[in-house]
């Protein structure tokens, strides 16, 4: 292995520093992803760049001392690794790599950063945009890459698709990492319990946002309980994130199983759901992406998915109107500010069953004050000690009680659930998110 005084022939000093570097070269080798075969779990995200932005090509690729290896690339008809690399000097990878930010391209061919690259006439590379894969330690491993044959301008959007999908592939890679420390640690079961206390911190940290925005006009919380049992991961997720024209989007769900499996299509389900609604309006058709996906996996991987993902837009009164569709989910309710709670939306099936799913649309307004409560079925299904299970009447009574902000609402609502278990854990994982209109 090179080492990070040496410089590359093609490369300048600052790319030869950054490719060469010992720690970054260390990482790279420690995801085994070298020379590798093609995997689903990377594809779909390839996959489903090509399909968003409608290029021809897509890329995971994973940059050594030598080569840029393509451990995905759409477009690209060989399972061969020897087909599936070129030269450091020959990728537009070393340019992420040795600023270790987003390199976008209109025309390759115009542009001084890549003109002279050879990959402009052996590829025909005419537009190219990608960004940093990062290693859970801060080291860039390669790029998630997409590739047009004819000059474009990459939107905004097309950069928040990539963004999005980059961190996904990055948590893949940060998973598998975690997994195989556990993994390695299990022959002293001391150091076993050790490892998987850890590897579900870091899966969990993964699943769920490290924050809540503040959108302009909501309140927004969230509570998060996991289930008895700290090192075992489950999969109940929410996010909530921004759209385009003041819009914002709303996900709570919930992946059928637990552990390492279940964390992965958890983080499918995010990250999906995160890059569909950047294209698709209709929250339907959003979850309509997500059914694909899942139905796309390997045959091994059989988790389903059920979900609630709701667009609220901000109305010139200073009410909200909401749009949401349901699978397979439990349904929100509604606080109205008059004390009045009402649950909503029709359902479909669950996720990653069937194709062609019929998933519902439910409009209503939310106006200042109201509430949109949303929650994971770890809520109502927790029992008490005779295992009498809480129920959705008794979350819409704590509901109807009213709180004046949406993190007292969240409070209330785990409270009531821990007051009727009779305890400070719950049997299964839950989750309750609360928007609320100021």
């Amino acid at each position: 292995m090179a080492g990070g005084g040496e410089r590359l022939p093609g490369l300048d000093q600052q790319a030869s520093q950054a490719v060469l570097s010992p720690s970054r070269l260390r990482a790279v080798a420690a995801t085994g992803l070298l020379d590798t075969a093609p995997e689903e779990a990377f594809d779909r995200y390839s996959r489903l760049a090509s399909t968003l932005l409608g290029t021809p090509l897509s890329f995971v690729t994973v940059v050594d001392d030598t080569r840029s290896f393509w451990k995905s690339c759409i477009g690209v008809e060989s399972d061969d690794p020897a087909d599936r690399q070129n030269t450091v000097q020959e990728s537009f990878c070393q340019y992420v790599v040795a600023s270790g930010k987003p390199l976008v391209v209109d025309d390759a061919a115009t542009d001084p950063r890549t003109r002279d690259n050879p990959s402009v006439r052996s590829m025909g590379v005419a537009a190219w945009a990608g960004w940093p894969v990062w290693s859970p330690d801060g080291e860039v491993l390669g790029t998630f890459c997409v590739v047009d044959t004819t000059p474009r301008t990459w939107t905004e959007r097309d950069e928040q698709v990539l963004e999005t999908l980059s961190q996904a592939v990055a948590g893949e890679i940060a998973l598998r990492a975690s997994r195989d420390e556990a993994y390695a640690a299990a022959e002293d079961l001391r150091r076993a319990n050790q490892a998987l206390s850890g590897l579900a911190r870091t899966l969990q940290e993964s699943l769920l946002p490290p924050r809540l925005p503040d959108p302009p006009g909501l309140e927004v919380a969230a509570r998060y309980l996991p289930g008895k049992g700290g090192a075992q991961v489950v999969g109940d997720f929410y996010d909530v994130f921004p759209l385009a024209s003041g819009r914002w989007g709303a996900l709570i769900g919930d992946v059928c199983g637990h552990g390492v499996d279940a964390a992965r299509t958890t983080a499918l389900a995010r990250h999906t759901i995160r890059t569909a609604a950047l294209a698709e309006p209709a929250p339907s058709r959003v979850l309509g992406v997500l059914n694909d996906a899942l139905l796309a996996r390997d045959e091994d991987d059989q988790e389903f998915v059920s979900a609630v993902y709701a667009v609220l837009t901000p109305l010139p009164d200073g009410g909200v109107g909401v749009v949401v569709s349901r699978a397979g989910h439990p349904s929100p309710v509604v606080h109205r500010a008059g004390a009045q709670v009402e649950a909503v939306a029709d359902g479909g099936l669950l996720l990653g069953v069937l194709p062609d799913v019929r998933l519902p649309e439910t409009t209503l307004t939310l106006a200042p004050r109201d509430a949109l409560v949303l929650f994971t079925d770890g809520l109502t299904e927790q029992p008490d000690p005779a295992g009498r299970q809480w129920g959705e009447a008794a979350l819409r009574a704590v509901v109807r009680r009213g709180q004046p902000t949406a993190g007292a609402t969240a409070d209330a609502v785990v409270d009531g659930m821990l007051a009727h278990a009779a305890a400070e854990e719950t049997r299964d994982d839950a989750a309750v998110l609360v928007l609320r209109v100021r």
